[in-house]
């Protein structure tokens, strides 16, 4: 079994005493050159690291932070965490990141261990089947610092980062109006996330603005947010049993679009597919269907204010009373 070598086994080697050791370390004053000398030499031969967990208990601060997210092979997500991490590792905190599959048991259950871990914040991105947030509020009532992005919940005050997704919505919709489509369904996530509301009234938006009557036999919601395959294809199914198929889809999601495409190329000839749109931050789905039209979120971005907002909360002397709900511009890519 690894054990590191401490203080105390410097100390023993060198027949000094740990108090000595630690000030060497620390290159303190009092400790002379020739001592710290051969300090810094043995522990840097033995591989020497400072304990983390005594110094954030010296310090009340663990130097740690914690990130929820969907799913990390999500282009989107993937690209967030790169923008938290930038700002991070800048700012000498670790991340640790955890998945919850858009299932409510996984992100209770690791935001539950990211607190026990003694993390200084958390970054959240709400699973889909998440309706109960009181595992949330009681770390908010607590003093924990969290900041949300993407997908948030307005259950307390704190800093929040998402993306225009009324707007980006409405574009995208745009787009397939624009190349004729009339039939236009919406496969859309859960229904009580907060992106969900968004991208439907930008649909809706879209839809009056071409004069386009919105039919609500079109919209299908995925409660699980992509998760279960099967529920995007029952989804898929339902729209190509239709007696008046849809010959557009816009797609609320990075993982949604996905599933969607792939469940048509399964259950249906390519003659059958309609033409799609919808968020993506992959550049995969065009390999899938060449000409997908994606509403791109500035991810990396999103990750780096994300990350910035926490660490202030974390780092400020006195309580926040003043919070930032920061929108950032999508960006269309019609092919």
């Amino acid at each position: 079994m690894f054990k590191p070598i401490t203080i105390k086994d410097i100390a023993q080697a060198l027949k000094l005493s740990p108090s000595t050791v630690s000030r060497a370390l620390s290159d303190s004053y009092e400790i002379n050159e020739k001592t710290k000398k051969r300090v810094v030499e043995y522990a840097e031969k033995h591989n020497y690291r400072r304990n983390p967990m005594a110094s954030s208990l010296k310090q009340g601060r663990s130097y740690s932070i914690g990130v929820v997210v969907c799913e990390v092979a999500n282009s989107f997500f993937s690209q967030a965490i790169d923008g938290i991490e930038s700002v991070a590792y800048r700012k000498n905190y670790h991340v640790i990141i955890a998945q919850s599959h858009d299932s409510y048991e996984r992100e209770v259950a690791n935001i539950q261990h990211l607190a026990n871990r003694a993390v200084d914040g958390l970054l959240i991105s709400m699973s889909a089947e998440t309706k109960d947030f009181s595992h949330i509020l009681k770390l908010h009532e607590q003093g924990l610092p969290i900041v949300f992005f993407d997908r948030m919940i307005d259950a307390f005050n704190t800093h929040t980062v998402t993306t225009n997704n009324r707007e980006g919505a409405k574009q995208a919709t745009l787009s397939l109006i624009d190349r004729g489509f009339r039939k236009i369904a919406h496969l859309a996530n859960a229904p009580h996330l907060s992106i969900t509301t968004e991208r439907l009234e930008g649909f809706d938006e879209a839809l009056k603005e071409r004069n386009v009557p919105l039919n609500e036999s079109l919209i299908r919601y995925c409660h699980h947010g992509g998760r279960i395959q099967e529920e995007v294809e029952n989804a898929v199914q339902y729209f190509i049993n239709l007696p008046e198929k849809p010959d557009a889809i816009f797609v609320a999601s990075d993982r949604l679009s996905m599933g969607c495409l792939s469940a048509y190329n399964k259950l249906a000839p390519k003659e059958m597919h309609p033409a799609v749109a919808g968020f993506s931050n992959s550049d995969v789905l065009d390999l899938l269907q060449p000409g997908f039209t994606c509403v791109r979120q500035p991810a990396f971005k999103m990750g780096q204010l994300a990350m910035e907002m926490l660490i202030q909360l974390i780092e400020s002397r006195y309580p926040v009373y003043d919070f930032e709900s920061v929108v950032l511009d999508a960006e269309l890519i019609a092919r």
